[in-house]
C-alpha cells in the first residue's frame, strides 16, 4: 500500500462516511514518505561503497605494501561490521543493514585479495562458499530482506562459478541454499524472497543435471519435489512462487518441445538420450510427487490446483506426434490458469495465465505456418494476431478486476 494510493482513497471514503477526517490523517501518518525515501539511501549507499572498494583495491593493490595489505582488509572489515551492529541495535536498522553489507562485500573482496597476494590457487569453490555462508549467518544475526539476498546471490554465483570452471556441481552449496536459507524464509515469509529463492533452487537443479551429463528430464525430479512440497503449506500466496517457477520452467520445455521437435530426425539423432529419463525409475518418482501433491491439495482443500500436473505429464517418450500433444497441452494449461485466476480473483495468475496463452497461440501459429507461408506475410499476420489477442485479454482482465475493485466498495459500505 502506497502513500499516494491512501491519499487518493482515502478522500474517497470521508466522502462515503467510511472513515473520518481524523482517521485519515492518522492513517496517512502510519506511512511517513519521507521516511520512506530516505531509507532506500543507505541501501543504494552501500551497494556504490562497495563498488567502489573492490575498484579501489583492485587498481592500487599491487602498489601497497603486504603487511598494510593485511591490516586494512583486517581493519575495514571489523569497522564496517562494527558499525553496523551498533547503528542496527540503535534502531536505525537500515543504515545498520547497509554497513553490515559493506562489510559482507569486503569480507568478499578479502578473500580474493588474500589469495592474490600470496599465490594461492584454488581448486574448488570453497572460499566463496564461506563468503556465502557468512552472509547466512549474519542475515540469521540481523534479520534483513537484503542481506538475504546479497547471501543467496553470492550462494548461487558460487554453485555457477564452480560448474563453469570445476566442471563440479557442489552439493553443500544446494543444501545450504535450501536448508539455511529455505528455513529462514520459512520463519519469515516474503513473496520477495520466495521468488528469488525459487529461481536460485531451479537454476542450481538445472546446473546438477547439466554438470553429471544426466538426460534433461531429471532436472524436473527437484523441481516437482519442491512443487509437491509446498502443497503441504496452508497458506496459499505465500508460497506460490515456489510453484509457479516450476509451472513456468516445466511450460518453457514443453514449448521448446513444440517448436524445436522435429520427428524426420529423431531416429538418428540422439535426441532421446539427451532430454528422456530412464522411463520406469522417472514414472515412478513422477507417481510418488504426485501423490504427495494430491495429499497436500487434498489436505488443504486446494483439489481444484491438481490440474497443474498435466504440465509432467512425460509424452516426450511418444515416438510420434510428440510436438501436437505438448501445443494441446500448453493452450489447455494456459486456459485453465486464466479460469483459476478469474475464479480465484488472483491477479498473479491472470497475468501469467494472459502471457502463457499468447505464448502457445504463438507457438501454434509458429508451428503451423512457418513452413509453408510467405516469411513476410507471416510475421505481419503474427504480430496483428498477437496485438489483437492481447488487446482483448487485457481489456477482459481490467474489466473483471475493475467489476471486483467496485464490489470490495460496496461490501465496505
Amino acid at each position: 500500500m502506497s502513500r499516494k494510493w491512501l491519499e487518493h482513497e482515502g478522500r474517497t471514503w470521508i466522502e462515503k462516511g467510511i472513515i473520518t477526517s481524523d482517521q485519515h490523517r492518522r492513517l496517512i501518518q502510519l506511512y511517513p514518505e519521507q521516511k520512506r525515501a530516505v531509507g532506500i539511501i543507505p541501501i543504494l549507499g552501500s551497494i556504490l561503497v562497495g563498488l567502489g572498494i573492490l575498484s579501489f583495491t583492485a587498481a592500487n593493490w599491487q602498489d601497497i605494501p603486504e603487511l598494510v595489505r593485511l591490516i586494512m582488509i583486517g581493519l575495514v572489515l571489523v569497522l564496517f561490521y562494527a558499525a553496523g551492529g551498533v547503528y542496527y541495535r540503535k534502531g536505525q536498522e537500515r543504515l545498520g543493514i547497509a554497513l553490515l553489507s559493506i562489510g559482507l562485500i569486503t569480507f568478499g573482496a578479502g578473500i580474493v585479495l588474500v589469495a592474490q597476494m600470496f599465490h594461492l590457487v584454488a581448486y574448488d569453490t570453497t572460499s566463496f562458499i564461506v563468503w556465502g555462508c557468512a552472509g547466512l549467518l549474519l542475515t540469521y544475526l540481523y534479520p534483513s530482506r537484503f542481506l538475504f539476498l546479497l547471501s543467496l546471490l553470492i550462494m548461487t554465483w558460487s554453485q555457477w562459478y564452480s560448474v563453469v570452471e570445476f566442471n563440479n556441481f557442489s552439493y553443500f552449496t544446494f543444501a545450504v541454499t535450501v536448508l539455511g536459507f529455505g528455513y529462514y524464509w520459512r520463519n519469515r515469509q516474503n513473496a520477495l524472497l520466495a521468488w528469488c529463492l525459487a529461481l536460485s533452487f531451479t537454476a542450481q537443479s538445472l546446473m546438477m543435471v547439466t554438470v553429471n551429463d544426466w538426460p534433461f528430464t531429471w532436472f524436473f525430479l527437484p523441481v516437482w519435489l519442491l512443487y509437491s512440497l509446498m502443497d503441504w503449506n496452508k497458506e496459499r500466496r505465500s508460497v506460490y512462487p515456489f510453484q509457479a517457477v516450476p509451472l513456468v520452467a516445466a511450460y518453457l520445455f514443453n514449448l521448446f518441445i513444440v517448436l524445436f521437435w522435429d520427428e524426420g530426425h529423431v531416429e538418428s539423432s540422439s535426441f532421446y538420450e539427451d532430454i528422456a529419463a530412464q522411463p520406469l525409475i522417472y514414472g515412478l518418482s513422477l507417481l510418488i510427487l504426485l501423490g504427495i501433491s494430491l495429499a497436500g491439495k487434498q489436505r488443504y482443500k486446494r483439489l481444484e490446483s491438481a490440474p497443474d500436473w498435466m504440465l509432467a505429464l512425460p509424452f516426450f517418450y511418444l515416438t510420434s506426434g510428440m510436438d501436437v500433444v505438448y501445443l494441446i497441452i500448453l493452450s489447455l494449461f494456459s486456459l485453465y490458469l486464466l479460469w483459476r485466476g478469474y475464479a480465484e480473483e488472483w491477479r498473479l495468475k491472470i497475468n501469467l495465465g494472459t502471457l502463457l496463452f499468447l505464448c502457445s497461440t504463438m507457438a501454434a501459429y509458429f508451428k503451423l505456418t512457418w513452413g509453408f507461408m510467405d516469411k513476410s506475410v507471416f510475421f505481419i499476420l503474427g504480430g496483428i494476431m498477437l496485438l489483437a489477442l492481447s488487446w482483448f485479454l487485457n481489456r477482459r482482465k481490467q474489466k473483471f478486476l475493475a467489476d471486483i475493485e467496485e464490489e470490495n466498495s460496496h461490501e465496505l459500505q
